[in-house]
C-alpha cells in the first residue's frame, strides 16, 4: 500500500513566509541526530522538535517553533508532528511522538511512514504515535477540527464531522 501524501491545508500566511526548498535537517543516523542536537543551542534536546517525512522516506528535522510546511521546503509530506529525544545506553531514542501539525493535519495512518523513516534511520522508537490526532475539516463550515473522545462534531458550527479523513477536501462549500 502507498503512503498517502499530505499536502499543505494550513493557513495561507504561514505558508506565504515558509521558503521553497529550504528544507529541515535530514537525518539518517544516529550520528547525524546527535550531531544536530548538539547545535541546538536555543532549545534543550528534551523537549519536542518539529520533525515532517518528506516523500522520500527521508526524517527532517527542526526547532519546535518551526512550521512544519517551512520543514518541509513548502512540498507535500507522508508524516509530520512533534517529536521528542531521550538519551539511553549512549544513544538517542524516540521518547515521544504525535502526528501534532495543524498545516498537514496527518491522519494517525501515518504512522506506518513515520515509522519505516525512523527505523531507517536506526532510531528506537515507540509502537505508534505517543500522541494521536485525528484531524477532520468540518464540510459545513470548512473549519479545521480535532476530535477528541470520538467526538465527531464541528466545534466551531455543531455539525457532523466525516469519519474518514478529509483534510484535503476542496475549500468550496
Amino acid at each position: 500500500m502507498t503512503p498517502r501524501e499530505y499536502r499543505y491545508v494550513g493557513p495561507v500566511e504561514i505558508l506565504a513566509r515558509a521558503r521553497p526548498g529550504r528544507l529541515g535537517q535530514a537525518v539518517g543516523s544516529q550520528g547525524e541526530l546527535a550531531a544536530w542536537l548538539a547545535g541546538q543551542t536555543a532549545q534543550d534536546p528534551g523537549e519536542p522538535f518539529t520533525y515532517v517525512v518528506d516523500l522520500d522516506g527521508t526524517l527532517r528535522l527542526a526547532p519546535q517553533r518551526s512550521e512544519h510546511v517551512a520543514c518541509a521546503g513548502r512540498e507535500p509530506v507522508l508524516g509530520a508532528g512533534e517529536i521528542t529525544f531521550a538519551a539511553s545506553g549512549g544513544a538517542w531514542t524516540v521518547s515521544e511522538i504525535s502526528n501534532q501539525s495543524t498545516g498537514y493535519c496527518p491522519d494517525p495512518s501515518s504512522w506506518t511512514a513515520v515509522a519505516a523513516a525512523l527505523d531507517r534511520a536506526g532510531l528506537e522508537r515507540p509502537p505508534e504515535f505517543t500522541h494521536p490526532i485525528v484531524f477532520r475539516r468540518c464540510r459545513q463550515c470548512r473549519q479545521r477540527n480535532i476530535v477528541k473522545d470520538d467526538h465527531y462534531v464541528c466545534a466551531v458550527c455543531g455539525g457532523a464531522l466525516p469519519a474518514a479523513w478529509n483534510m484535503d477536501e476542496p475549500h468550496a462549500r
